[in-house]
């Protein structure tokens, strides 16, 4: 077997990547503090057609070298906005239509492996801080929380982790 160059890779450009139809999943982060973990996300919304970002609070917006340095160019590819307040972000979403999970260990959560997904509706995930996780009011105001299954001595993932597993789990049941 023999890697793939970046010409074999076959890649779209920027302008292509406009104009691809993205799956109906919006990503919100709030207040996520390492632009590393933001620029992840980033590259990780770019490799699933993932339809907007939307930044909250703290979270650092490109451009930004710290971003930069982990998003390899998807921060401008990927479609983003910025809202102070994730109230805001949330409610906006769902008066226009959106589904918003927020993402956190809750009662009554959702397991990851079991969200049943339509591909005619359109979803959100908040994604929160990495010590404080998703602001309670925040919680208080999605319509569920999903919540990934973990088996070890560990009480979380990290933000950019959590973030390519629920992408990656929106993606196969949004886009096959």
């Amino acid at each position: 077997m023999e890697k793939k160059n970046i010409i074999d890779l076959n890649r779209i450009s920027p302008e292509e990547y406009k104009n691809t139809e993205k799956i109906p999943l919006t990503v919100v982060l709030d207040n996520v503090r390492s632009q590393n973990n933001i620029g992840s996300v980033f590259r990780t919304g770019d490799a699933f057609l993932l339809e907007s970002i939307i930044l909250c609070g703290i979270t650092a917006v490109p451009p930004h070298p710290e971003i930069h340095k982990t998003a390899l160019g998807a921060e401008n590819s990927v479609s983003w906005t910025y809202y102070e307040n994730t109230s805001a972000a949330v409610d906006f979403l769902q008066k226009s239509g959106y589904t918003v999970f927020a993402v956190e260990q809750v009662e009554n959560s959702i397991m990851l492996q079991d969200i049943q997904l339509s591909k005619d509706k359109k979803y959100a995930i908040v994604l929160g801080n990495e010590v404080k996780g998703v602001q309670q009011s925040v919680v208080d105001q999605c319509h569920q929380c999903i919540e990934i299954p973990q088996f070890g001595t560990k009480h979380s993932l990290n933000v950019s982790v959590t973030a390519g597993l629920v992408i990656w789990d929106f993606f196969k049941k949004l886009y096959f």
